[in-house]
Order: structure tokens, then C-alpha cells, then sequence
């Protein structure tokens, strides 16, 4: 979330069960293979896991036929898995849609 303030972007936390967010996830596109331990929802679009600010920043100016954006896991130097002194892990950042199809959104 800090990752995001620091972008400019404002942020509404909201704590909810696994079973809400399931349904969260589910009614947005979010695929179980895609899901990860972060979910928003942002000007029509969802994102899920680390995905950078500079990703969303992209999406919402290119606004793409998608459903949203993902990162699998917690990718060590993702945003908000950064560690002082640790190795970055590359990853990819997919888009989805309704469809569940996916591609590669950008590479880090």
C-alpha cells in the first residue's frame, strides 16, 4: 500500500475474510492461479498480488480490453517485498480477461 501512496495513488484498506475475498476475486476475473495475497480494485480494473505502480499507472493510460493486472506470488523486490541487501527476483506482471485469457504485461 505504501508503494502505491508513494505514486500518487490514494488507498482504501479494507480487511475481509477469504471467503469475501474469494468472492471479490471471482466476480472481477481473478482466476486461483492468479490469485495472490493482495486484491484492488482501481477505476474499473483489477489488480491483483505486487504489481508496480508504473504497471497501473500504464493500464489506466492505455486502457486496455482487460480485466486487470496480476503478480503471482510475492516476488522478492516486488513492490513491498523490497529487503535491504537482498537479491531482486525477476517476474512478470500479467493481464487478464473475463475470458481467462492472459498474456505478458511487462517483465521485471
Amino acid at each position: 500500500m505504501v508503494h502505491l501512496q508513494d505514486n500518487g495513488f490514494a488507498v482504501k484498506e479494507v480487511n475481509v475474510s477469504q471467503a469475501k475475498l474469494a468472492a471479490v476475486r471471482a466476480r472481477n476475473g481473478v482466476s486461483n492461479r492468479l490469485a495472490a495475497c493482495h486484491t484492488a480494485l482501481v477505476e474499473g480494473y483489477v489488480v491483483e498480488g505486487h504489481v508496480p505502480a508504473e504497471d497501473i499507472l500504464r493500464l489506466l493510460e492505455e486502457r486496455p480490453a482487460v480485466a486487470g493486472l496480476a503478480v503471482r506470488g510475492m516476488p522478492a523486490g516486488s513492490p513491498g517485498m523490497e529487503q535491504l541487501g537482498a537479491a531482486k527476483e525477476s517476474y512478470v506482471v500479467i493481464s487478464f480477461d473475463e475470458s481467462g485469457t492472459t498474456r505478458i504485461y511487462a517483465r521485471h
